[in-house]
Protein backbone atom coordinates (compact mmCIF):
# COMPACT_ATOMS: atom_id res chain seq x y z
CA UNK A 1 0.00 0.00 0.00
CA UNK A 2 2.78 2.23 0.78
CA UNK A 3 3.95 1.58 -2.49
CA UNK A 4 0.73 2.70 -3.96
CA UNK A 5 0.52 6.16 -2.09
CA UNK A 6 3.73 6.81 -3.43
CA UNK A 7 2.70 6.21 -6.64
CA UNK A 8 -0.12 8.37 -6.07
CA UNK A 9 1.58 11.34 -5.01
CA UNK A 10 4.18 11.65 -7.72
CA UNK A 11 1.16 11.22 -9.72
CA UNK A 12 -0.51 14.56 -8.49
CA UNK A 13 2.26 15.89 -8.27
CA UNK A 14 3.75 15.28 -12.25
CA UNK A 15 -0.20 16.70 -12.90
CA UNK A 16 0.54 20.01 -11.15
CA UNK A 17 3.77 20.69 -12.41
CA UNK A 18 4.66 19.18 -15.50
CA UNK A 19 1.61 17.69 -17.38
CA UNK A 20 0.47 19.48 -19.98
CA UNK A 21 -3.73 20.79 -19.24
CA UNK A 22 -4.84 18.39 -21.90
CA UNK A 23 -3.72 15.76 -20.40
CA UNK A 24 -6.15 16.38 -17.08
CA UNK A 25 -8.33 13.87 -18.31
CA UNK A 26 -5.82 10.55 -19.04
CA UNK A 27 -4.30 11.91 -16.00
CA UNK A 28 -8.00 11.63 -13.94
CA UNK A 29 -8.64 8.02 -15.21
CA UNK A 30 -5.05 7.44 -14.00
CA UNK A 31 -5.42 8.51 -10.36
CA UNK A 32 -8.89 7.20 -10.34
CA UNK A 33 -7.38 3.01 -10.76
CA UNK A 34 -4.77 3.49 -8.44
CA UNK A 35 -6.92 4.87 -5.60
CA UNK A 36 -9.48 1.92 -6.89
CA UNK A 37 -6.47 -0.26 -5.96
CA UNK A 38 -5.60 1.01 -3.03
CA UNK A 39 -9.02 1.08 -1.99
CA UNK A 40 -9.51 -2.75 -2.85
CA UNK A 41 -6.32 -3.65 -0.88
CA UNK A 42 -8.01 -1.73 2.18
CA UNK A 43 -11.00 -3.33 2.14
CA UNK A 44 -10.40 -6.94 1.08
CA UNK A 45 -12.02 -9.81 3.59
CA UNK A 46 -8.65 -10.95 4.24
CA UNK A 47 -7.62 -7.75 5.90
CA UNK A 48 -10.65 -7.83 7.55
CA UNK A 49 -9.65 -11.20 9.18
CA UNK A 50 -6.18 -10.69 9.43
CA UNK A 51 -6.89 -7.35 11.47
CA UNK A 52 -9.81 -9.20 13.58
CA UNK A 53 -6.71 -12.27 14.38
CA UNK A 54 -4.37 -9.26 15.43
CA UNK A 55 -6.55 -7.45 17.86
CA UNK A 56 -7.32 -10.91 19.53
CA UNK A 57 -3.38 -11.19 20.57
CA UNK A 58 -2.28 -7.69 20.96
CA UNK A 59 -1.97 -7.45 24.23
CA UNK A 60 1.47 -9.09 23.52
CA UNK A 61 2.86 -6.39 20.58
CA UNK A 62 5.01 -3.87 22.19
CA UNK A 63 3.85 0.27 21.78
CA UNK A 64 4.85 0.63 18.45
CA UNK A 65 3.14 -2.80 17.17
CA UNK A 66 -0.12 -1.62 18.86
CA UNK A 67 0.06 1.87 17.50
CA UNK A 68 0.60 -0.11 13.72
CA UNK A 69 -2.25 -1.88 14.87
CA UNK A 70 -4.27 1.20 15.25
CA UNK A 71 -3.28 2.77 12.09
CA UNK A 72 -4.13 -0.02 10.19
CA UNK A 73 -7.53 -0.32 11.47
CA UNK A 74 -8.23 3.67 11.30
CA UNK A 75 -7.25 3.34 7.29
CA UNK A 76 -9.75 0.05 6.79
CA UNK A 77 -12.71 1.74 8.88
CA UNK A 78 -12.52 5.27 6.45
CA UNK A 79 -11.85 2.85 3.60
CA UNK A 80 -14.62 0.50 3.92
CA UNK A 81 -16.96 3.37 4.97
CA UNK A 82 -16.90 4.80 1.16
CA UNK A 83 -17.99 2.62 -1.84
CA UNK A 84 -15.30 2.04 -4.69
CA UNK A 85 -16.98 3.62 -7.42
CA UNK A 86 -17.13 7.16 -5.13
CA UNK A 87 -13.60 7.26 -4.61
CA UNK A 88 -13.23 6.91 -8.45
CA UNK A 89 -15.71 9.49 -8.92
CA UNK A 90 -14.27 11.96 -6.28
CA UNK A 91 -10.41 11.51 -7.81
CA UNK A 92 -11.88 11.95 -11.41
CA UNK A 93 -13.45 14.69 -10.50
CA UNK A 94 -10.98 16.79 -8.45
CA UNK A 95 -8.52 15.76 -11.15
CA UNK A 96 -10.71 17.70 -13.53
CA UNK A 97 -11.56 20.78 -11.23
CA UNK A 98 -8.01 21.56 -10.88
CA UNK A 99 -7.15 22.27 -14.46
CA UNK A 100 -10.32 24.06 -14.56
CA UNK A 101 -9.95 26.19 -11.57
CA UNK A 102 -6.52 26.94 -13.03
CA UNK A 103 -8.45 28.16 -16.14
CA UNK A 104 -10.69 30.40 -14.02
CA UNK A 105 -7.81 32.02 -12.44
CA UNK A 106 -6.35 32.83 -15.53
CA UNK A 107 -9.46 34.16 -17.40
CA UNK A 108 -10.85 36.19 -13.87
CA UNK A 109 -14.23 33.94 -14.51
CA UNK A 110 -15.50 32.09 -11.63
CA UNK A 111 -18.29 30.31 -14.03
CA UNK A 112 -15.23 28.01 -15.69
CA UNK A 113 -14.67 26.39 -12.25
CA UNK A 114 -18.19 26.70 -10.22
CA UNK A 115 -19.84 23.72 -12.38
CA UNK A 116 -16.81 21.63 -11.46
CA UNK A 117 -16.71 22.65 -7.82
CA UNK A 118 -20.49 21.72 -8.06
CA UNK A 119 -19.79 18.40 -8.56
CA UNK A 120 -17.50 17.92 -6.49
CA UNK A 121 -18.85 19.25 -3.44
CA UNK A 122 -21.49 17.12 -3.80
CA UNK A 123 -19.36 13.77 -3.94
CA UNK A 124 -17.57 15.20 -1.05
CA UNK A 125 -20.29 16.03 0.78
CA UNK A 126 -21.74 12.04 0.04
CA UNK A 127 -18.48 10.63 1.33
CA UNK A 128 -18.61 13.28 4.52
CA UNK A 129 -21.92 11.71 5.00
CA UNK A 130 -20.84 8.26 4.72
CA UNK A 131 -17.88 8.66 6.93
CA UNK A 132 -19.72 10.40 9.86
CA UNK A 133 -22.44 7.80 9.98
CA UNK A 134 -19.75 4.72 9.99
CA UNK A 135 -17.61 7.02 12.34
CA UNK A 136 -20.61 8.50 14.37
CA UNK A 137 -19.01 12.14 13.87
CA UNK A 138 -21.08 15.21 12.00
CA UNK A 139 -20.16 14.94 8.26
CA UNK A 140 -17.88 17.88 8.46
CA UNK A 141 -16.07 16.68 11.56
CA UNK A 142 -15.32 13.10 9.87
CA UNK A 143 -13.65 15.33 6.92
CA UNK A 144 -11.34 16.72 9.70
CA UNK A 145 -10.82 13.27 10.73
CA UNK A 146 -9.24 12.29 7.43
CA UNK A 147 -6.75 15.23 7.79
CA UNK A 148 -5.81 15.21 11.83
CA UNK A 149 -7.30 12.56 14.04
CA UNK A 150 -8.50 13.64 17.35
CA UNK A 151 -9.99 17.35 16.05
CA UNK A 152 -12.95 18.28 15.42
CA UNK A 153 -15.29 21.68 15.51
CA UNK A 154 -15.06 21.62 19.04
CA UNK A 155 -11.56 21.88 19.03
CA UNK A 156 -11.53 24.45 16.42
CA UNK A 157 -14.23 26.80 17.61
CA UNK A 158 -12.68 26.35 20.90
CA UNK A 159 -9.58 27.37 19.39
CA UNK A 160 -10.87 30.59 17.38
CA UNK A 161 -12.51 31.94 20.39
CA UNK A 162 -9.48 32.14 21.84
CA UNK A 163 -6.88 33.56 19.24
CA UNK A 164 -10.01 35.57 18.47
CA UNK A 165 -10.37 37.33 21.66
CA UNK A 166 -6.85 38.35 21.06
CA UNK A 167 -5.88 38.84 17.76
CA UNK A 168 -7.55 41.66 16.34
CA UNK A 169 -6.33 44.22 19.13
CA UNK A 170 -2.71 42.93 18.44
CA UNK A 171 -3.29 43.57 14.74
CA UNK A 172 -5.08 46.85 15.78
CA UNK A 173 -1.81 47.79 17.98
CA UNK A 174 0.74 46.65 15.49
CA UNK A 175 -0.67 48.80 13.09
CA UNK A 176 -1.03 51.82 14.63
CA UNK A 177 2.99 51.42 15.78
CA UNK A 178 4.09 51.16 12.66
CA UNK A 179 2.40 53.77 11.42
CA UNK A 180 1.34 54.63 7.83
CA UNK A 181 5.13 54.93 6.18
CA UNK A 182 5.39 52.39 3.60
CA UNK A 183 8.33 49.71 3.51
CA UNK A 184 11.27 51.89 0.62
CA UNK A 185 10.56 49.88 -2.70
CA UNK A 186 13.74 47.16 -2.69
CA UNK A 187 16.35 48.23 -5.49
CA UNK A 188 17.80 45.55 -7.90
CA UNK A 189 16.84 42.56 -10.54
CA UNK A 190 15.93 38.99 -9.00
CA UNK A 191 15.20 36.77 -11.76
CA UNK A 192 14.11 33.52 -11.04
CA UNK A 193 17.42 32.01 -11.52
CA UNK A 194 18.66 33.90 -9.01
CA UNK A 195 15.72 33.13 -6.64
CA UNK A 196 16.49 29.75 -7.17
CA UNK A 197 20.10 29.83 -6.31
CA UNK A 198 19.13 31.52 -3.18
CA UNK A 199 16.37 29.35 -1.96
CA UNK A 200 18.48 26.08 -2.87
CA UNK A 201 21.21 27.34 -0.65
CA UNK A 202 19.05 28.10 2.32
CA UNK A 203 17.32 24.49 1.57
CA UNK A 204 20.90 23.01 1.61
CA UNK A 205 21.65 24.70 4.85
CA UNK A 206 18.77 23.81 6.71
CA UNK A 207 19.51 19.71 5.79
CA UNK A 208 17.28 19.33 2.78
CA UNK A 209 19.21 16.57 0.53
CA UNK A 210 18.85 17.07 -2.78
CA UNK A 211 20.24 13.47 -3.79
CA UNK A 212 16.54 12.78 -2.88
CA UNK A 213 14.57 14.97 -3.84
CA UNK A 214 14.18 18.53 -6.14
CA UNK A 215 12.55 21.99 -6.09
CA UNK A 216 10.24 23.08 -9.00
CA UNK A 217 8.38 25.86 -9.44
CA UNK A 218 3.96 26.02 -9.53
CA UNK A 219 1.58 27.62 -8.81
CA UNK A 220 0.59 27.01 -5.59
CA UNK A 221 3.49 25.60 -3.39
CA UNK A 222 3.04 22.16 -2.44
CA UNK A 223 5.22 19.34 -1.22
CA UNK A 224 4.64 15.44 -2.44
CA UNK A 225 6.68 12.20 -2.49
CA UNK A 226 7.88 9.84 0.12
CA UNK A 227 11.25 9.75 2.13
CA UNK A 228 13.53 8.61 -0.41
CA UNK A 229 12.10 11.15 -3.10
CA UNK A 230 10.85 14.23 -1.84
CA UNK A 231 9.25 16.89 -4.26
CA UNK A 232 9.47 20.63 -3.32
CA UNK A 233 7.48 23.08 -5.27
CA UNK A 234 7.37 27.62 -4.77
CA UNK A 235 6.46 30.13 -7.13
CA UNK A 236 8.95 33.32 -7.90
CA UNK A 237 7.76 36.57 -7.71
CA UNK A 238 9.99 38.81 -9.90
CA UNK A 239 9.44 41.66 -7.72
CA UNK A 240 9.92 39.78 -4.40
CA UNK A 241 12.38 37.70 -3.94
CA UNK A 242 11.10 36.82 -0.23
CA UNK A 243 7.44 34.84 -1.68
CA UNK A 244 9.98 31.92 -2.88
CA UNK A 245 11.81 32.13 0.43
CA UNK A 246 9.08 31.74 2.62
CA UNK A 247 7.23 29.61 0.29
CA UNK A 248 9.93 27.16 0.04
CA UNK A 249 10.71 27.56 3.50
CA UNK A 250 6.95 26.62 4.32
CA UNK A 251 7.72 23.43 2.09
CA UNK A 252 11.18 22.52 3.76
CA UNK A 253 9.43 21.90 6.77
CA UNK A 254 6.60 19.55 5.41
CA UNK A 255 9.57 17.56 3.52
CA UNK A 256 11.85 17.65 6.60
CA UNK A 257 9.42 16.47 8.84
CA UNK A 258 8.33 13.32 5.66
CA UNK A 259 12.26 12.42 5.21
CA UNK A 260 12.61 12.31 9.12
CA UNK A 261 9.39 9.39 9.48
CA UNK A 262 11.42 6.34 11.23
CA UNK A 263 13.01 3.82 9.02
CA UNK A 264 12.70 0.92 11.31
CA UNK A 265 8.51 1.62 10.66
CA UNK A 266 8.92 2.30 6.79
CA UNK A 267 6.35 1.21 4.57
CA UNK A 268 4.41 0.50 7.57
CA UNK A 269 1.03 2.84 8.67
CA UNK A 270 2.93 3.46 12.21
CA UNK A 271 6.10 4.77 10.19
CA UNK A 272 3.70 7.96 8.11
CA UNK A 273 3.21 11.46 9.41
CA UNK A 274 1.07 12.14 12.46
CA UNK A 275 -1.38 13.90 9.83
CA UNK A 276 -2.28 17.07 8.62
CA UNK A 277 -2.33 19.18 11.85
CA UNK A 278 1.58 18.14 12.78
CA UNK A 279 2.94 18.97 9.13
CA UNK A 280 1.48 21.93 8.82
CA UNK A 281 3.14 22.38 12.16
CA UNK A 282 6.68 21.79 10.93
CA UNK A 283 6.41 24.09 7.82
CA UNK A 284 4.59 26.66 9.66
CA UNK A 285 7.82 26.49 12.74
CA UNK A 286 10.20 27.26 9.58
CA UNK A 287 8.56 29.84 7.83
CA UNK A 288 6.68 31.52 10.44
CA UNK A 289 9.25 31.41 13.51
CA UNK A 290 12.65 31.01 12.36
CA UNK A 291 12.46 32.53 9.20
CA UNK A 292 10.63 35.77 10.30
CA UNK A 293 13.69 35.81 13.08
CA UNK A 294 16.51 38.20 13.65
CA UNK A 295 19.37 35.51 14.19
CA UNK A 296 17.52 33.86 10.83
CA UNK A 297 17.71 37.26 9.34
CA UNK A 298 21.59 37.89 10.31
CA UNK A 299 22.53 34.97 8.38
CA UNK A 300 20.27 35.55 5.41
CA UNK A 301 21.03 39.11 4.43
CA UNK A 302 25.20 38.30 3.14
CA UNK A 303 23.40 35.34 0.78
CA UNK A 304 20.64 38.40 -0.30
CA UNK A 305 23.83 40.36 -1.00
CA UNK A 306 25.86 37.52 -2.83
CA UNK A 307 22.74 36.39 -5.15
CA UNK A 308 21.60 39.63 -6.11
CA UNK A 309 24.22 41.91 -5.65
CA UNK A 310 21.97 44.47 -3.79
CA UNK A 311 23.04 47.53 -1.21
CA UNK A 312 21.29 49.98 0.35
CA UNK A 313 19.56 50.91 3.51
CA UNK A 314 16.47 48.98 2.60
CA UNK A 315 19.02 45.72 2.56
CA UNK A 316 20.42 45.71 6.16
CA UNK A 317 19.27 43.63 8.47
CA UNK A 318 16.93 45.68 10.36
CA UNK A 319 15.01 46.37 7.61
CA UNK A 320 14.92 43.06 5.98
CA UNK A 321 13.43 41.96 9.56
CA UNK A 322 11.16 44.91 9.39
CA UNK A 323 9.84 43.52 5.73
CA UNK A 324 9.62 40.16 7.04
CA UNK A 325 7.40 41.03 10.26
CA UNK A 326 5.22 43.92 8.78
CA UNK A 327 1.69 43.29 9.78
CA UNK A 328 -0.82 44.23 7.27
CA UNK A 329 -4.19 43.40 6.56
CA UNK A 330 -4.03 41.55 3.34
CA UNK A 331 -5.72 39.74 0.79
CA UNK A 332 -3.55 36.52 0.37
CA UNK A 333 -3.16 33.66 2.77
CA UNK A 334 0.30 32.65 1.93
CA UNK A 335 1.60 35.88 1.97
CA UNK A 336 0.15 36.78 5.11
CA UNK A 337 1.68 37.69 8.93
CA UNK A 338 2.31 35.58 11.55
CA UNK A 339 -0.73 38.11 13.44
CA UNK A 340 -3.22 37.92 10.56
CA UNK A 341 -2.79 34.15 9.40
CA UNK A 342 -4.85 32.44 11.54
CA UNK A 343 -8.22 34.81 10.18
CA UNK A 344 -7.35 33.96 7.07
CA UNK A 345 -7.15 30.10 8.34
CA UNK A 346 -11.15 31.06 10.13
CA UNK A 347 -12.22 32.50 7.25
CA UNK A 348 -11.66 29.74 4.84
CA UNK A 349 -13.20 27.49 7.68
CA UNK A 350 -16.33 29.17 8.59
CA UNK A 351 -17.03 28.93 4.59
CA UNK A 352 -16.31 25.46 3.93
CA UNK A 353 -18.67 24.59 6.67
CA UNK A 354 -21.27 26.08 5.38
CA UNK A 355 -20.58 24.54 1.68
CA UNK A 356 -20.64 20.82 3.89
CA UNK A 357 -23.37 22.14 5.39
CA UNK A 358 -25.32 23.07 2.19
CA UNK A 359 -26.03 26.67 3.95
CA UNK A 360 -23.86 28.34 1.28
CA UNK A 361 -24.40 27.43 -2.24
CA UNK A 362 -21.73 27.15 -4.57
CA UNK A 363 -23.19 29.92 -7.19
CA UNK A 364 -22.64 32.31 -3.77
CA UNK A 365 -19.16 31.63 -2.47
CA UNK A 366 -17.69 34.45 -4.54
CA UNK A 367 -19.80 37.24 -2.79
CA UNK A 368 -19.45 35.10 0.51
CA UNK A 369 -15.52 35.18 0.28
CA UNK A 370 -15.46 38.55 -0.39
CA UNK A 371 -17.99 39.52 2.62
CA UNK A 372 -15.84 37.62 4.72
CA UNK A 373 -12.72 39.51 4.07
CA UNK A 374 -14.75 42.76 4.50
CA UNK A 375 -15.42 41.61 8.18
CA UNK A 376 -11.71 40.12 8.91
CA UNK A 377 -9.50 42.34 7.12
CA UNK A 378 -11.42 45.61 5.46
CA UNK A 379 -10.48 44.95 2.02
CA UNK A 380 -12.46 43.77 -1.08
CA UNK A 381 -10.29 41.38 -3.72
CA UNK A 382 -10.06 42.36 -7.38
CA UNK A 383 -9.88 39.14 -9.16
CA UNK A 384 -10.39 35.41 -8.33
CA UNK A 385 -7.08 34.95 -7.93
CA UNK A 386 -6.91 37.35 -4.94
CA UNK A 387 -10.35 36.08 -4.25
CA UNK A 388 -12.34 32.56 -3.50
CA UNK A 389 -9.57 30.84 -6.24
CA UNK A 390 -6.30 31.59 -4.22
CA UNK A 391 -5.66 28.48 -3.05
CA UNK A 392 -6.06 25.26 -4.78
CA UNK A 393 -7.83 22.97 -1.76
CA UNK A 394 -11.35 23.07 -2.78
CA UNK A 395 -10.30 22.19 -5.85
CA UNK A 396 -9.05 19.33 -5.21
CA UNK A 397 -11.69 18.02 -2.82
CA UNK A 398 -9.48 19.03 0.38
CA UNK A 399 -12.54 20.11 2.38
CA UNK A 400 -11.75 19.63 6.43
CA UNK A 401 -8.20 20.50 5.52
CA UNK A 402 -7.93 24.08 6.21
CA UNK A 403 -8.13 24.10 10.18
CA UNK A 404 -4.53 22.10 10.13
CA UNK A 405 -2.74 25.25 9.53
CA UNK A 406 -4.13 26.90 12.53
CA UNK A 407 -3.69 23.59 14.78
CA UNK A 408 -0.13 24.13 13.07
CA UNK A 409 0.41 27.75 14.02
CA UNK A 410 -0.44 26.26 17.74
CA UNK A 411 1.47 23.38 17.89
CA UNK A 412 4.67 25.16 16.11
CA UNK A 413 4.38 27.86 18.53
CA UNK A 414 4.70 25.31 21.35
CA UNK A 415 7.07 22.91 20.17
CA UNK A 416 9.00 26.21 19.40
CA UNK A 417 9.29 27.54 23.31
CA UNK A 418 10.27 24.18 24.47
CA UNK A 419 12.75 23.83 21.55
CA UNK A 420 14.21 26.99 22.95
CA UNK A 421 14.44 26.19 26.82
CA UNK A 422 16.81 22.97 26.05
CA UNK A 423 18.25 24.62 23.42
CA UNK A 424 19.63 27.65 24.69
CA UNK A 425 21.83 28.63 22.51
CA UNK A 426 19.86 27.81 19.23
CA UNK A 427 19.45 31.49 18.16
CA UNK A 428 23.30 31.66 17.83
CA UNK A 429 22.85 28.74 15.76
CA UNK A 430 20.71 30.19 13.75
CA UNK A 431 22.66 33.15 13.10
CA UNK A 432 25.61 31.18 12.34
CA UNK A 433 23.58 28.96 9.90
CA UNK A 434 23.81 25.92 12.01
CA UNK A 435 20.04 24.51 11.60
CA UNK A 436 21.19 20.77 13.00
CA UNK A 437 20.61 21.74 16.39
CA UNK A 438 16.45 22.58 15.11
CA UNK A 439 16.58 19.57 13.26
CA UNK A 440 17.92 17.02 15.70
CA UNK A 441 15.51 18.57 18.53
CA UNK A 442 12.66 17.87 15.68
CA UNK A 443 13.83 14.67 14.66
CA UNK A 444 13.50 13.29 18.27
CA UNK A 445 10.36 14.23 19.35
CA UNK A 446 8.38 14.48 16.73
CA UNK A 447 9.72 13.38 13.26
CA UNK A 448 10.99 10.12 14.76
CA UNK A 449 7.89 9.09 16.37
CA UNK A 450 5.91 8.63 12.95
CA UNK A 451 2.18 7.92 13.74
CA UNK A 452 2.84 6.11 17.31
CA UNK A 453 0.83 8.78 19.44
CA UNK A 454 -2.10 11.03 18.51
CA UNK A 455 -1.45 14.33 18.11
CA UNK A 456 -2.69 15.70 21.46
CA UNK A 457 -0.11 13.38 23.05
CA UNK A 458 2.78 14.14 21.11
CA UNK A 459 2.63 17.25 21.84
CA UNK A 460 2.58 16.92 25.65
CA UNK A 461 5.22 14.53 25.44
CA UNK A 462 6.75 17.03 23.56
CA UNK A 463 6.51 19.74 25.50
CA UNK A 464 4.89 18.69 29.01
CA UNK A 465 2.61 20.71 28.32
CA UNK A 466 -1.39 20.46 27.01
CA UNK A 467 -2.14 21.64 23.36
CA UNK A 468 -3.32 25.01 23.54
CA UNK A 469 -3.33 28.47 22.01
CA UNK A 470 -1.50 29.71 25.07
CA UNK A 471 2.62 29.77 23.85
CA UNK A 472 0.91 30.86 20.07
CA UNK A 473 -0.33 34.29 21.74
CA UNK A 474 2.89 34.87 24.07
CA UNK A 475 5.17 34.10 21.21
CA UNK A 476 2.74 36.34 19.01
CA UNK A 477 2.67 39.24 21.82
CA UNK A 478 6.80 38.61 22.63
CA UNK A 479 7.45 39.06 18.92
CA UNK A 480 5.23 41.92 17.62
CA UNK A 481 5.35 43.87 21.11
CA UNK A 482 9.11 43.79 20.45
CA UNK A 483 8.70 44.63 16.73
CA UNK A 484 6.20 47.77 16.77
CA UNK A 485 8.27 49.25 20.07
Amino acid sequence: MHAFRGALALLRWDAAVMMPRGSAEVRAEQLAALESELHALLTAPKITRLLERARAGSESLEDWQQANLREMQRQRDHAIAVPVSLISRLTKAAALAESQWLAARRDNDFSIFAPHLQGLLQLVRDKAALLGQALSLSPYDALMDEYGAGFGTADMDALFRSLGRRLPKMIGAALQAQGDTPLPALSGRFPASRQRALVVEVMKSIGFPFDRGRLDESEHPFTEGVAGDIRVTTRFDAADPFNALLGALHETGHAMYDLGMPQAWRDQPVGRDRGMALEESQSLLLEMIVGRSRPFVSWLQPLLVKHFGVQGPEWEVDAVLQRLTRVRRGLIRVDADELSYPLHVLHRYELEKKLIDGQLAVRDLQEAWDSGMRQHFGLRPANLTEGCLQDVHWALGLFGYFPSYALGGVIAAQLWESLCTQVPDVDAQIARGEFAGVMSWLRDRVHSQGARLPVKDLVRTATGQPLGATALLRHLERKYGAVSS
